[in-house]
């Protein structure tokens, strides 16, 4: 098939362009080229997110099937539909599991979980996505919607609000305090790229899976306790000191958490993939957590470079916990 993706070289989709091109397709990838593109694949260079510049792009493309990770607006919907309308074999939107309804209601997390969310301006922005594209989905234009759910590769060390890189992991290794949400109780899904690249992949090019929607995550639920000890344990760090600040707390000295926290990761995030299971038949995510984030931690380990610290982090860190627990003032004798 020939296949064109829009990104094509993120945390999911690195993992999802080389599985492609295993699989003897044609792959095209359109971006600005900041990242290398794999050899193997043709390149369209354009950015995504300048309307004129990404219609003058795909104005004679046409593919069996287009797969668009970088469309987080209804107005990018709109100029993947009016410039590839009758030109697609299938085009599968790549949203976000955080689109459904916040609080959950009933766990385990189906497709059929009403959509809601009053916390994060991000995923309200997927849902009108999706619902734009189920208003223009049909033979012309046959849409596919999948919903990842905090989906790591090996370049990334997941954490609930302080982004993917190295500086909670460099806290931890040096005894330093740092956040974990509430008592650290509710359950969470961390999903490996790699195992979430192996279902995908089964929906490109299937017409069963035209019209429909599905989230891909493992099938493993952990606290986020259990997530930071099995990331020590990977790390080898010794005695760590995490800190318990209710969600609330923080969303109210950090505000940007709230949509993070409130809308995602503060609930118990479950799923129930057998939708994925019964559209592509065999598949399971074979990667526990505490194999995945080995990966990761090895990857970081290869060289000082990756382990940057992002400065501005490791202050807001420290500014949340001092918030929470400020030091006691010292007693006058």
């Amino acid at each position: 098939m020939d296949i064109l993706i829009i990104g094509g070289t993120g945390n999911i989709s690195s993992e999802v362009t080389p599985l492609l091109i295993a699989g003897g397709h044609k792959v095209t990838i359109l971006n600005t080229g900041r990242r290398p593109v794999p050899p193997e694949c043709g390149h369209i260079k354009a950015d995504r997110f300048n309307r004129q510049a990404f219609e003058k792009a795909v104005r004679g493309v046409s593919a069996d099937v287009v797969i668009d990770f970088m469309a987080f607006t209804p107005e990018h919907c709109r100029a993947d539909y009016e410039t590839l309308r009758g030109k697609v074999g299938q085009f599968i939107f790549i949203s976000s599991a955080t689109v459904y309804q916040k609080p959950h209601v009933k766990i385990p997390i189906t497709e059929d979980t009403p959509r809601g969310n009053p916390f994060w301006p991000y995923a309200q922005d997927k849902i009108a996505c999706e619902e734009y594209f189920e208003s223009v989905h049909g033979d012309d234009f046959p849409v596919t919607i999948v919903r990842p759910s905090h989906t790591f590769g090996k370049t990334w060390i997941p954490s609930p609000i302080n982004g993917c890189g190295f500086t909670v992991a460099a806290r931890m290794l040096g005894g330093k305090q740092f956040i974990i949400h509430d008592r650290g109780e509710s359950l969470w899904t961390l999903t490996a790229a790699s195992d979430f690249a192996k279902g995908f992949v089964g929906l490109v090019g299937n017409k069963d899976a035209a019209g429909e929607a599905f989230h891909i995550t493992s099938d493993e639920a952990l606290s986020w306790n259990d997530i930071y000890a099995e990331l020590a344990k990977a790390l080898g760090a010794g005695q760590i000191n995490p800190v318990h600040i209710p969600t609330e707390f923080i969303a109210k000295v950090y505000p940007d958490a709230r949509g993070k926290l409130m809308g995602d990761k503060s609930e118990n995030g479950v799923f129930d993939n057998s939708k994925i299971k019964k559209f592509v038949p065999g598949f399971k995510c074979e990667k526990t957590f505490a194999v995945a984030i080995k990966e990761s931690v090895n990857w970081f380990m290869e060289s000082p470079e990756r382990r940057e610290i992002d400065i501005d982090e490791d202050k807001l860190i420290e500014s949340i916990i001092r918030a929470f627990a400020p030091p006691c003032p010292a007693r006058s004798t």
